[in-house]
């Protein structure tokens, strides 16, 4: 029973994922509701995506928590790391144990030692010869995702990547950079909303992310556009 249901949720998850070929959608939320799925569905702790912006830079663009985001943004200032790796060449890395991690990223070891990660793995976001960030499972266990669930999560990461560039080509890379920049800036002004609210509500951030998102879905607004009603003032969560 509990392998159907399972089985139900991945291709609910498929079906969501090749909605957005036909129909409008917000960035933003199609990946955070990626990293939330990924991590009901396969052995993992946490989940985050990296997404590069205009400077050839990787940002955080969505997480499953405060504690997986915090451990990103970690990476990213250290400059190493699975998911960096994953992005410049284009393939999956997979980490198995905090031995291999302190061997081949040191900062970014210590820094997932701190959270109790003891594997990740990290998906490429690519699409033929563009490559537009990386989807990163965190692990407390040790040891690789077995091999059917590293094929799943692959597979949905694809279906996003062609969700996010759907109806770009090559020859509209700049049109593509400029809706990929658009969604990071959104994701700036989401995280200014959940500093906003937690601090008026005194709640956490990843309670105050859950009660603007929930605004956002039962209205049937974008995130970002709650977000910013929100630190503009023109919008008080109940």
């Amino acid at each position: 029973m509990m392998a159907s249901t399972r089985e139900h949720r991945l291709v609910e998850t498929f079906v969501a994922l090749t909605d957005t070929l036909v129909d409008d959608y917000d960035v933003v939320e199609l990946l955070q509701n990626l990293v939330d799925t990924v991590v009901d569905l396969f052995d993992a702790s946490a989940a985050g995506i990296l997404l590069v912006n205009q400077h050839q830079e990787l940002e955080v663009l969505a997480s499953t928590s405060e504690r997986s985001s915090f451990v990103g943004l970690l990476q990213l200032n250290a400059g190493e790391g699975p998911c960096v790796e994953c992005f410049a060449t284009g393939r999956q890395v997979s980490v198995r144990n905090p031995a291999e991690m302190q061997e081949r990223w040191p900062r970014f070891a210590n820094a997932s030692a701190q959270f109790g990660y003891a594997s990740v793995l990290s998906i490429p976001m690519r699409l033929r010869e563009t490559t537009l960030g990386s989807l990163n499972l965190f692990r407390e266990s040790e040891g690789e995702l077995n091999p059917d669930d590293a094929l799943a999560a692959q597979a949905l990461t694809d279906v996003a990547t062609i969700s996010v560039l759907q109806q770009r080509t090559l020859e509209h890379a700049d049109l593509a950079q400029r809706q990929l920049q658009h969604a990071l800036d959104s994701r700036v002004v989401i995280e200014q909303a959940k500093g906003f609210v937690a601090h008026t509500h005194q709640v956490d951030m990843e309670t105050s992310f859950a009660l603007i998102r929930r605004y956002a879905r039962s209205h049937q607004e974008p995130l970002a556009d709650v977000a910013r009603a929100i630190i503009e003032r023109r919008l008080v969560l109940p």
